[in-house]
């Protein structure tokens, strides 16, 4: 297999010099890359349901990066001026449950165990990252006083959108992507070095060729620079978070550096990173019961079977604000970020 130092050597200026027809398709691919099916059908369904709040059909867009690209280009690109929406659930109430359902059902998927190399496993992994980077954020956010919560949602599941470009562009990418024994601000010195940008640039040309608000774009094309501050930063923090959970190498003076533009103490960067993502969820021994109560379950069970609030309300007999009230019960139990996490817990230990 060749290296990257020997296929990736032209930087982006030459795939611009053939008529930017390279640049040109690298972009509409990454602007047409499938979604998870299971989200777009989740999605759809919530859409579809009288009940269903901005909210619950937020939290669903924000499981997959695609979708919630598909949303904030279509609320920025029609009926308004562009760049005027610069989060989900903006993004989600501008275009209302119609047009939410328009958009999921325009999507390309794939199914999350379906095999594939190179092009076609890459949404899965890119959504798994983009998704952690999004709930670092969201403890984050717990921690320090992070202005605009929904915009850095939305950053940090876009941050690395310019990833995407380079793979198209250039041969090599995806080896040096998978040499998790760099930090990440050594693979943007890479891509530097060999193709004379690297994807945060790319990544904001990218944001506003959508038409995408200067705020999402200027988080992504700053949040691997050591000057970052605000909400670059703060994608800069959680991203670091994120690989570092995975297990990836990071460098401790960016992570610090990050921190401390956030306003985050040393010992509140040490509760984020020891906590995330799982340190809070209470360990269940062998033998031990289930701290849940059989309405909990219950509820939670219909979420497990992907089922909107209204759904699993009127099957256990309750109204729709009691199920919710269960299953905040539920993720305060069990130390669960999101719907997501709940139910993936509860089905490693059996209670689903």
């Amino acid at each position: 297999m060749p290296t990257a130092e020997k296929t990736a050597t032209k930087p982006l200026s030459g795939a611009q010099g053939k008529g930017g027809k390279r640049l040109a398709a690298a972009f509409d691919a990454v602007g047409r890359m499938p979604a998870l099916d299971e989200t777009v059908d989740r999605v759809v369904k919530a859409a579809s349901q009288e009940s269903s709040s901005v909210t619950e059909i937020t939290e669903l867009v924000e499981t997959d990066t695609a979708v919630a690209i598909a949303v904030m280009r279509s609320a920025n690109n029609g009926g308004g001026p562009r760049g005027r929406i610069a989060n989900v659930p903006d993004a989600v109430e501008a275009l209302t449950p119609a047009g939410i359902r328009a958009v999921a059902g325009s999507l390309q998927t794939y199914k999350l165990l379906q095999p594939g190399v190179s092009w076609a496993s890459l949404p899965e992994r890119f959504r798994r990252h983009a998704v952690a980077t999004r709930h670092a954020a969201e403890s984050l956010a717990g921690l320090a006083e992070v202005a605009g919560r929904d915009e850095l949602a939305t950053a940090a599941l876009l941050h690395d959108v310019g990833q995407l470009v380079l793979i198209r562009l250039y041969p090599g990418y995806e080896e040096i992507l998978a040499d998790r024994t760099t930090t990440p601000e050594d693979r943007v010195q890479i891509e530097r070095r060999e193709f004379g940008v690297d994807h945060t640039i790319v990544g904001g040309v990218l944001a506003r060729r959508w038409g995408l608000p200067t705020v999402i774009a200027g988080a992504i094309e700053r949040h691997h620079s050591d000057a970052a501050d605000g909400l670059a930063a703060a994608v800069r923090l959680s991203d670091l978070v994120a690989h570092h959970a995975a297990g990836d190498t990071i460098n401790p003076e960016a992570m610090l550096g990050a921190a401390e533009a956030c306003g985050l103490n040393e010992a509140r960067l040490h509760q984020l990173v020891y906590e995330f993502p799982h340190a809070r969820a209470p360990r269940q021994r062998r033998g031990e019961p289930c701290p849940l109560s059989r309405r909990e379950i219950d509820a939670l069970r219909g979420l497990a079977e992907g089922k909107v609030y209204k759904e699993i309300a009127e099957e256990m007999g309750l109204s729709a604000s009691t199920v919710r009230t269960h299953l905040h019960n539920v993720y305060r139990k069990i130390g669960a970020a999101d719907r997501a996490q709940a139910v993936l817990v509860a089905r490693e230990r059996g209670w689903v």
